[in-house]
């Protein structure tokens, strides 16, 4: 039986399909409207001046969408930060810390020498993954992200990443990254909570580069006239334990296999292992940014008992490391394929020289 949280997420990406779902959908409606009118409202304060906003000594770039949830910011944020230390540059990643447990003032999970100073648990998933794979890379979480960029700035990083950061206008931003799922940009067109969109589709004229993913070939056409990139998430080539030595793929052949994921879009992720040849046995969907504890761990940990391995995401993996889990668990990276990353290296070196300027 599909569980609500797919059902709401099937209503709002492609609209209602049966009589529960349209009357769920209308009585959503007019709080849609009056989310709108706030939304609305919010960014005329800061267009007008009325909000301050806090402007950073050193470049910020945000990394953000129009809609909830499984749009692929994680990989994007990862790139470009990839790209940045490969050129020298000390960077830091500023996030929300979703599903993470800090709420000081800005929380520092990594500050760049390779040294993990705050648990998955507490850091969130994704603050913790990106500093994990990055051990050159600052990360702070921060409720209000300027008190993450002001720690940042003071110690010492040249460029910020602001992660999720396009609706957060307290921040300036020197370049607006807006990412769009290109199978469907905006949803079903409405605002939360009847559709996906954090704001309308003319909020897309803020962002000075706009990112396609999960682009191919029948992908949608969005209203924005300035640079457009596409990419895609694939799974990378080998697979690797929960310790992290590398194993390939061949290891899941002829074996019973679970495979769970507690992202977004956890239909992506066993999708994405069909196209590696890999069905499995069964699958398992949590909820985004899951808490593998107590109830939810015992349900995994049981599922796992019926099958000889199991797979998942490295955003879970993080998690399951902490939780001490012992299960025979296979982990699948992701890596991002950029269609002409000479554009995307372009902007990077645009950002570099206004350093220098």
């Amino acid at each position: 039986m599909e569980t609500f949280s797919a059902s709401y997420r099937r209503m709002i990406d492609a609209g209602p399909s049966n009589a529960a779902s349209w009357t769920f959908f209308v009585l959503l409606w007019p709080l849609a409207l009056v989310y709108r009118a706030v939304v609305s409202l919010r960014a005329a304060c800061y267009r007008l001046g009325l909000c301050r906003v806090y402007r950073a000594a050193v470049p910020v770039i945000s990394v953000g969408n129009l809609t909830v949830g499984g749009t692929g910011k994680t990989p994007v944020v990862d790139l470009l930060a990839k790209k940045l230390l490969a050129k020298g540059v000390r960077v830091a990643v500023v996030s929300r810390g979703y599903g993470g447990r800090f709420r000081g003032e800005a929380g520092c999970v990594a500050a760049g020498d390779g040294a993990l100073q705050m648990s998955p648990q507490d850091a969130g998933d994704e603050p913790f993954l990106l500093a994990a794979r990055n051990p050159g890379l600052a990360v702070y979480v921060a409720r209000k992200r300027k008190l993450g960029v002001r720690a940042a700035e003071r110690a010492g990083a040249r460029v910020v990443i602001l992660d999720d950061g396009f609706q957060h206008l307290a921040v300036h931003r020197d370049v607006n990254i807006a990412l769009l799922d290109a199978r469907a940009p905006f949803g079903n067109g409405r605002l939360l909570p009847a559709g996906p969109l954090r704001e309308a589709p003319a909020a897309l004229r803020r962002a000075d580069l706009a990112i396609m993913t999960h682009a191919g070939a029948a992908s949608a056409a969005v209203p924005f006239a300035g640079p457009l990139l596409r990419c895609r998430p694939r799974l990378a080539d080998a697979l690797t334990t929960l310790d992290g030595t590398e194993v390939p793929w061949t290891a899941l052949s002829g074996k019973s296999v679970l495979a769970f994921a507690g992202i977004a879009r956890p239909e992506d992720f066993f999708r994405a292992l069909q196209a590696r040849g890999v069905v499995p046995t069964a699958t398992l969907a949590f909820d985004d940014h899951q808490d593998y504890s107590g109830e939810q761990l015992n349900r995994l940990v049981q599922s796992c008992d019926n099958v000889q391995l199991s797979v998942t995401t490295e955003k879970d993996a993080v998690k399951l490391r902490a939780a001490g889990f012992s299960r025979p668990c296979l982990v699948a990276p992701l890596v991002l394929e950029v269609d002409e990353p000479a554009r995307l290296d372009a902007l990077l070196t645009e950002i570099l020289d206004r350093m220098k300027s």
